[in-house]
């Protein structure tokens, strides 16, 4: 559900997939730090997807530094993360390597940086003005390789985990005064002026976020496409706009991402990174759960109606273009689900001010309401098999993923675990769901743009721990609809920036 409008198949192989993941292009330049006897080197990883740097140096510590920097300039807040790890068994417990923020390449500059120690050790590493001494925030987490730094004014903000968990402790230091024009990047220290260490960083993001007057469904931020191979963790960016993008559907042939757009429905070509827009008639005023059926031959979409008082009605149409027939009756109503064998859709209804989940006919007709507790219901999806219709609920006070029965009977929950969690979409096996976790700062009934957010996964059971496979930017628009390639390897979805 939104609040406001915006406006057996064969997977195409991975070579057909075009990317635009060049992380070195993220950044400006690169360079030594320091009299460092062996000069560092930065490479592209194209098995990987990500960046390998070498760089040696006596330390980063004390009231010098030594090492090699990769960086870009920036000027005011910014959300820096990455999956970091060495590469070899190294000569020192204490080589280095992380995100840097420096006024300089001067060694002695003052800096904020995120590091993770040879020996597992995890700290906020800073030095308040040029030439003095570093201090260090550590935190809990030992042998983290998932990590981020985040601006915010003169307050340096560092979170880590180890990949596939949450972010835990989190640390942070104010006062560090390093000019507003800064130099951002990533770096390496090989602790022994002898030795050159070597890293790779991956999932590499630079991130602004929105400005704190950003008003929201009025003022947006662009966006990025992007597709996760669930199973290591690897992003790839295949589209960029400064629109705001969102939500996007696997087409079954695997060829295209169909996506909402100032209230258009776009659909982009994976092989050729060609956009175009869909016909939808008249509906030019769609929000972002749109739904392609089963068999791929139909799209619901969700089109604001101005002969509802502008509120969400849902339509179907041809998923190659055409004029939308009208299914629900009622508004609001947001489309989130189809059957499998396309005679149903699952909604959600706001009828006498509460939000429940409904199914009613594809081909339109009587509406039938399938959860009536108090508390926001939303997101509702059928497995693929039709036993089950995933949903998520705020009755308990938190919003929990759920599952019901076709008809609503057997109501229960999947799991909780601290977080408020949304839209489970399953996957094409039935196997397993993935969904979206927003911390407890959000309000239960709420899934706003632009917050820092997971995508985690899990058995469809509940059998075992959620993991997280994605650290994002995003929220409303990121995975409200169904987004599984057909053979359940990759996800799409979107994150933002500005």
């Amino acid at each position: 559900m939104t609040a406001g409008a915006l406006p057996s198949c064969r997977q195409a192989p991975p070579s057909q997939v075009l990317s635009l993941e060049r992380p070195q292009a993220l950044f400006d330049g690169h360079g030594d730090i320091g009299p460092v006897k062996r000069p560092g080197s930065v490479r592209e990883d194209a098995a990987g997807g990500g960046l390998v740097i070498e760089g040696a140096g006596a330390n980063m510590w004390f009231a010098a530094d030594e090492g090699h920097f990769l960086w870009k300039r920036m000027r005011g807040d910014f959300i820096v993360t990455a999956r970091v790890e060495f590469v070899g068994e190294g000569a020192e417990a204490h080589r280095k390597i992380g995100w840097m923020v420096r006024s300089a390449m001067d060694p002695g500059s003052p800096h904020a940086s995120a590091v993770v120690h040879g020996d597992g050790l995890t700290s906020l590493q800073f030095r308040r003005t040029a030439g003095t001494e570093t201090e260090e925030a550590k935190l809990a987490v030992s042998g983290a390789d998932q990590i981020q730094l985040e601006r915010r004014g003169p307050t340096y903000v560092m979170s880590a985990a180890r990949f596939g968990e949450p972010y835990g402790e989190r640390v942070s230091v104010a006062g560090i005064a390093l000019g507003d024009e800064v130099l951002v990047g990533l770096f390496v220290c090989s602790h022994n002026s002898d030795v050159v260490e070597k890293a790779r960083f991956s999932n590499v993001r630079v991130t602004v976020p929105a400005p704190p007057d950003l008003v929201p469904y009025r003022d947006y931020l662009g966006g990025a496409i992007e597709l996760l191979d669930v199973d290591t963790g690897r992003r790839t960016t295949v589209f960029r706009s400064d629109r705001p993008i969102q939500a996007p559907n696997w087409t079954r042939d695997g060829r295209f991402l169909l996506y909402n757009v100032d209230g258009r429905i776009d659909r982009l070509e994976l092989a050729t990174g060609k956009v175009a827009t869909l016909d939808t008639g008249f509906a030019a005023a769609n929000n972002n759960d749109h739904v392609l059926s089963f068999d791929g031959k139909r799209l619901g979409i969700s089109h604001h109606s101005a002969g509802d008082k502008d509120e969400s009605v849902v339509y179907v149409l041809p998923a190659a273009g055409g004029t939308p027939r009208r299914v629900t009756a009622k508004a609001p109503s947001y489309l989130h689900g189809w059957s499998p064998d396309g005679r149903s859709l699952v909604f959600t209804g706001g009828r006498d001010g509460n939000y429940d989940v409904y199914r009613i006919p594809a081909e339109g007709g009587d509406e039938v309401r399938l959860t009536d507790t108090p508390g926001l219901d939303d997101g509702p999806e059928y497995t693929p098999d039709g036993r089950f219709i995933y949903f998520n609920s705020a009755r308990t006070g938190d919003m929990r993923i759920w599952r019901m029965d076709p008809d609503g009977g057997g109501q229960e929950p999947v799991m909780s675990d601290g977080f408020h969690d949304w839209f489970p979409h399953v996957s094409p096996d039935g196997r397993r769901i993935v969904f979206l976790s927003f911390e407890r700062d959000v309000a239960a009934d709420d899934h706003p743009f632009y917050k820092q957010v997971y995508l985690r996964l899990m058995p469809v059971d509940g059998s075992s721990r959620p993991k997280v496979v994605a650290y994002v930017y995003g929220g409303q628009g990121t995975i409200n609809v169904p987004s599984w390639s057909p053979d359940g390897k990759r996800l799409a979805f979107v994150s933002n920036s500005r």
